[in-house]
Parts: C-alpha cells; sequence; structure tokens
C-alpha cells in the first residue's frame, strides 16, 4: 500500500501527566500536610500535657487510653466545641462550654502559621511565583478537618464527648478563619478580598458608611478598634489584678481546698492561667456596665452584686466583687471603658489628618462629618470584637443554676459600642481641629529674630537709598557689619578717585606736590591693608554682631567725611565701569598710578 502515508501516534507519558496535573493544582499536596500537621502538632501538645499530669499524679483514676480521651476532648474544647460530661451522680450528662482563650490561641496560630508557609511567597522578584491562595486555604482547612474528625470520633464514647452540632460549626469555623487570615498575611494583605467581602452590605449603607475612600476610612476603623479594645482588655485585666489581691485571703484558700498533692495543684495552677484572658473579659464586662452571672438570676455588676449561689472553690472566683450594692471603687471601674472610648477617637483623629508633607501644608484627610461615621464604624466593629468575645468567655457548666456562667454577649457588645461612640465621637473632632491648627501653625511660622542675611539685605536697601547722615563710606560700612564684598568695592572706588586727583597734579615738579604724592601713597596702602584685614577668609560669615566701636565719633559730621562718603555712596551705586584700554606705546606713564 504505497498510497499510505505512516503516521505515528505519541502519547503523553507519565511524567508529563504528572507535570500537568502538579500545574493545574500547585501546593495542593503541600498544604494539606501542612494542615495535618498543624493539627497534630496541637493534639500532641495537649496529649503530653496531659499524660504528663497522668504519669505525675500519685492516685490516677483511668489508664492511658483515658488520658488521651481527655487530651483530645480538651484540643476540641479549646476551639469552642461544647462537652459533655457524662460521669455525674445523676448519670445525666453535664455541658461543658466555657473555652479557655489561652487554649484556643495555640491552634489558631498554627493555622495560622501554616497556611501562610504553604503560601511560599518568594522572597525576591525573580523567583518563582508563590502557590495561589484558594489553592492553599483548601488544602490547609482540608488538612486539618482531617485529622480533627477522627479525633472527635474517638473521644465520641469517653466520659467527655464533645456535642457534634458543636463540632460540625466550630471545627471548620476556626480551621477557615484561621487559615484565611494566614493567606491574606501571606499575600501582603491585600485590599481586594476585604472590599469583596463588603459587597453584601447594601449599595446605600455601603456607599454612606464606607464612600469613595474605603480602604483608608476602614483601616483607620480596624486600628481605632484594635487599640480600644486592646485598652479595654489591659483594663479588665488590671481590674482582676486588684481585685486578687484585695481578696487573697479567700482565692490562698480555695486554691489549697482543692487538691492536697503538688500534682493536682500544679494542674489548678495550669488551669487559672489558661482562664485568665476569660476573667479579664469578664472584668471588662463589668466595668462597662451590664456586668456578668454566675448564674441564672445572679448578676453581677458596678450598681450591685446578686449573692451568688453556691459555687466550688476557685481562686479566680475568688476574685468576685461580694454581695450587696456598689459603692465608690466599683464605680470607680468605669474609667476603663472611658480610656478606651478616648483612644479609639485619638486614632480616629490621627487617621483623619495628614501629616506635613514636603511643601504642602497639614490637611484634613475628611470633613468633620465624614471623621464622625468613622468613629461609629470604629464603635461597630468593637462591638463585634467584645460581643465574639464575650460569647468565648462565657458558657454553660451545668444545668439549672450553672446554665448561664459569665458575660452576655449582646449586652456587653452593645455596652462597647455605645462607650465607643459616645466619648469617641468628641475626643476625634477635638483632637482632628487642634492638629489642624497646630500643623497649619508650625507651617506658617516667621523667625523672630534677624539673621545675618536679614541684615545684609537691610544693608543693600539702606545703600540703594540713603538718608541724610546714614552711614555709607568704605569703613563706615565695614563697621556697620555689611560683607566684605561691599567694603572691597567702596575701597577700589576711593583709590581710584585718588589716583584720578594724582594726574591731575601730575604736571608739578615742586617739593609740596611731590610730599602730596607721597601721602596720597601712604593713605592707599593703609585702605588697601584695611581692605584686606576685614575681608580674611573668602568663606568666613559676617560680623554676628555690631563692632564695639562707635561709627557716629566725633569726626561723623564733618564736611570732608561727608563729601567722601556721598562720593563712595555715587560709586557703589553706579554700573561697574569696563577696564580702560592700555595707554598708547609713546605715551609715559603716570609715576603715580596705582598698579
Amino acid at each position: 500500500m504505497a498510497g499510505v502515508i505512516p503516521m505515528t501516534v505519541r502519547r503523553p507519558s507519565l511524567s508529563l501527566l504528572l507535570n500537568r496535573l502538579r500545574d493545574r493544582s500547585p501546593g495542593l499536596a503541600a498544604s494539606i500536610l501542612g494542615g495535618a500537621l498543624a493539627a497534630g502538632l496541637g493534639l500532641g501538645s495537649f496529649a503530653v500535657l496531659v499524660m504528663a499530669l497522668w504519669v505525675s499524679s500519685p492516685y490516677p483514676d483511668s489508664g492511658p487510653g483515658g488520658a488521651m480521651h481527655v487530651a483530645a476532648a480538651l484540643w476540641l474544647l479549646a476551639h469552642g466545641v461544647e462537652l459533655a460530661r457524662t460521669d455525674t451522680l445523676s448519670g445525666a450528662p453535664l455541658p461543658v462550654g466555657v473555652t479557655p482563650l489561652l487554649l484556643l490561641a495555640l491552634p489558631v496560630w498554627l493555622l495560622y502559621r501554616a497556611a501562610r508557609d504553604a503560601v511560599d511567597a518568594p522572597t525576591d522578584a525573580d523567583g518563582p511565583p508563590p502557590v495561589p491562595a484558594q489553592t492553599v486555604w483548601t488544602g490547609v482547612v482540608l488538612g486539618y478537618l482531617a485529622v480533627g474528625i477522627p479525633a472527635a470520633l474517638y473521644c465520641g464514647g469517653a466520659e467527655l464527648r464533645p456535642s457534634w452540632l458543636w463540632v460540625t460549626v466550630c471545627l471548620p469555623l476556626v480551621a477557615t478563619a484561621s487559615a484565611a487570615a494566614g493567606v491574606w498575611s501571606a499575600y501582603g494583605c491585600p485590599r481586594e478580598p476585604v472590599l469583596s467581602a463588603l459587597r453584601v452590605v447594601p449599595d446605600p449603607v455601603r456607599r454612606l458608611v464606607f464612600g469613595a475612600d474605603a480602604r483608608p476610612r476602614l483601616g483607620t476603623a480596624v486600628r481605632a478598634a484594635g487599640a480600644a479594645t486592646t485598652v479595654l482588655l489591659g483594663g479588665g485585666a488590671l481590674l482582676l489584678a486588684v481585685s486578687l489581691v484585695w481578696h487573697g485571703g479567700a482565692a490562698r484558700a480555695s486554691f489549697l481546698q482543692l487538691t492536697e498533692g503538688w500534682t493536682g495543684r500544679f494542674a489548678v495552677l495550669l488551669l487559672g492561667i489558661a482562664l485568665i484572658p476569660n476573667a479579664a473579659v469578664w472584668a471588662a464586662s463589668y466595668a462597662l456596665g451590664p456586668g456578668f452571672v454566675l448564674g441564672a438570676g445572679h448578676l453581677v455588676h458596678p450598681l450591685a452584686s446578686h449573692p451568688a449561689p453556691l459555687l466550688p472553690p476557685f481562686p479566680l472566683l475568688a476574685a468576685v466583687p461580694d454581695a450587696g450594692p456598689g459603692a465608690l471603687p466599683n464605680w470607680l471601674t468605669g474609667l476603663v471603658p472611658v480610656a478606651a472610648g478616648v483612644t479609639a477617637g485619638w486614632f480616629v483623629a490621627r487617621g483623619a489628618v495628614r501629616g506635613p508633607v514636603k511643601g504642602k501644608e497639614v490637611s484634613a484627610r475628611w470633613p468633620a462629618a465624614r471623621t464622625a461615621g468613622v468613629v461609629l464604624l470604629t464603635a461597630a466593629v468593637c462591638t463585634a470584637a467584645c460581643a465574639l468575645l464575650a460569647t468565648l468567655a462565657g458558657g454553660p457548666l451545668g444545668v439549672a443554676a450553672l446554665a448561664r456562667f459569665g458575660p452576655v454577649w449582646w449586652q456587653t457588645g452593645g455596652a462597647t459600642g455605645v462607650w465607643t461612640a459616645v466619648l469617641g465621637m468628641p475626643v476625634a473632632l477635638t483632637v482632628r481641629a487642634w492638629r489642624l491648627w497646630a500643623g497649619r501653625m508650625r507651617s506658617g511660622e516667621i523667625p523672630a529674630q534677624d539673621t545675618g542675611a536679614g541684615r545684609t539685605a537691610q544693608g543693600a536697601s539702606a545703600d540703594s537709598g540713603p538718608a541724610d547722615g546714614a552711614p555709607a563710606g568704605a569703613g563706615d560700612a565695614m563697621d556697620q557689619g555689611t560683607t566684605r564684598t561691599e567694603a572691597k568695592d567702596r575701597a577700589t572706588a576711593e583709590a581710584e578717585g585718588t589716583g584720578q586727583g594724582k594726574d591731575s597734579d601730575k604736571g608739578g615738579k615742586d617739593k609740596g606736590g611731590k610730599d602730596k604724592g607721597k601721602e596720597d601713597k601712604e593713605g592707599e596702602g593703609e585702605g588697601a591693608r584695611a581692605v584686606l584685614q576685614v575681608s580674611g577668609d573668602a568663606d568666613e560669615e559676617p560680623y554676628g554682631v555690631l563692632p564695639a566701636e562707635d561709627p557716629f565719633g566725633p569726626d561723623w559730621h564733618d564736611d570732608v567725611a561727608r563729601a567722601s562718603r556721598w562720593a563712595a555712596l555715587r560709586e557703589a551705586a553706579a554700573e561697574p565701569r569696563p577696564e580702560p584700554a592700555d595707554p598708547p606705546s609713546g605715551t609715559p606713564e603716570p609715576p603715580d598710578a596705582p598698579r
């Protein structure tokens, strides 16, 4: 079959297919591995701590399997998952929903670092491109859940078993939020994802709140809210420390009453440290006004404290204010939200006024009305942050009286927003006006003292238009602190005038004429020496102060001195004359001509 052209079909090799698959989803396997490793490190940390306490305990209640179940349950509790305790006297499970915030920081940080490292962003511009953000986020979340769900299944039949409703909500929520924060940070915190997330807000509200300059306004509001929340939580921690010192005897007695062995006391100490951020949130809610609840119907706030039910002894619970109406020390806790509101207003005012730029004066970024809008946006962000912290810091510790324990999230968040808006608004507007006024005053300053340049300009204006009796001679000008160049020009003019006078008398041969010429030459030399003495170095600055000698001496108003001064003024004001041409070759040179 001569007419058939042989054709070779080349099949893609296995390596080529693998390369194409890798190009379509680069970094997916590494991201999944990073998420699984983050979950494993968190579980391992809790397991090491619980196993160390179990090994050192003199009377362990269960074997190693029970300790591992407790470690997995604590790891899930750190994500906000509510647990149920089944080993009760009544046999009915009791919920445990208070999340230690210090334990929550560990899985959040591990997820954040895993997502950030999986992006593999190059340090230089010539390096390979980073892994796509969606690929990293998906891989880290899948890898984390691939370890978290089996851990929840493992402790599902133990004494501390998780609630599956909370597992399906809290575990993916913590994983997705922390991984998204890590990817966003690895890409340099771009504004597009944040602005695209604002599309869920209705258009009229978005235009009213954010406007065209959404990025600087939102950034200023987030920074101000972060600073105000930090001040609020720091003030709560300070109140907690003061109350613990005030009730130090009760706190020490409760610590010693819980257990007798050093292992048990060490476990109680670790639990108290893990709950310190929760207690700081409780104290901040107390300072805000809503307070917190110690069981259903038992409210504690600055105006009054209801008698608390019979609670188990615990050092942090000993810091609760005594039952009864509030006194002055209780009311002084209101200084904490005042400081937070002032901080928020100051940060908003700082963002509302642009700093001085080279060649431009201080200007306002937003008008007063829009600055007030940024304060309201800051109050909204503070409300959301404090409501979330109050939700995590509280929860149930049982049924009946202990079904509600800690601050109420909507009350704490609402009070935070009101304090921030009411105090931040006048502070922001006042500080904004003050920064504008102070910046414009600094940019429009005029020196109060004259400089050398000002004195030189003053002397030049006096030379251009002298009044009768004004100082004008070369020596007089030097005495007044003028520049050495002007003194040199005036001395040269006097020397030329002396030479011209000699030319007019060159025909005289008598001895008196010769003596006069000799005196003129001596005067010329003295004038040149005076010019050299005053001029000195060319780079030296002019006089900073007036000379010590009095320029208005006894011969100041002499007729000859006045005539010489006016002649020097006329010569200085005249334009520079061209140098005279060389005399013709047969003309004898005057004997006293200056060289």
